[in-house]
């Protein structure tokens, strides 16, 4: 039994001690709208996350070692709340049983980090597309959020979360300033 007890707090200890997986944090800014534009028309959202792999950045430190960073939220989910508070601040309201979808479709969201000791350059791309669907029609737009930066020394994850965060953010306000989609949601909804 002393052999049991031992070897489980080993195998505890050594798995409390091995080193994590360092992730990015989302911090997404909606851009709320002061003016409503659509009183009590109501909508379904839906999303979905088509990207080939869940990591957020691919950091390459030029070791022939090319590391993926997670992010600690879901991104879809992440960005599905964020585009769900614009349209209700717009005036639209989100039902489970809408005949009014909107679908929003993750297709890339990834910093690319190339560093040494010496320096740094990051490129981020963000593209979502945007499905409003009524009985009545049908538009679909796609928007594309990038961003590069460099600067002395290695990237860190502050760093790369920021553009990435940076980028993110672009986007949702291009699509909460977007007048062709407020205009088919408003007279089509």
């Amino acid at each position: 039994m002393k052999k049991f007890v031992l070897a489980a707090s080993i195998a505890l200890l050594t798995a409390c001690s091995a080193p994590q997986q360092e992730q990015l944090s989302l911090k997404l800014q909606p851009q709320l709208s002061m003016n409503t534009i659509a009183q009590g028309k109501t909508f379904t959202l839906t999303s979905k996350d088509v990207r080939a792999a869940q990591y957020v950045a691919l950091v390459d430190s030029g070791r022939s070692n090319i590391e993926p960073i997670h992010s600690k939220q879901n991104v879809r989910i992440a960005l599905e709340n964020a585009l769900l508070e614009q349209f209700e601040s717009q005036g639209f309201k989100n039902t489970v049983n809408s005949e009014n979808n909107i679908q929003v479709e993750v297709q890339e969201a990834l910093v690319s980090v190339k560093h040494s000791v010496m320096e740094n350059q990051m490129d981020a791309n963000l593209v979502l597309e945007v499905t409003a669907e009524t009985p009545k029609g049908k538009l679909v737009k796609t928007y594309n959020g990038s961003a590069k930066r460099s600067g002395m020394l290695s990237a860190s994850n502050d760093d790369i979360q920021a553009v990435l965060n940076d980028v993110m953010n672009l986007v949702l306000k291009e699509i909460a300033s977007d007048s062709e989609l407020q205009n088919y949601m408003k007279d089509r909804f």
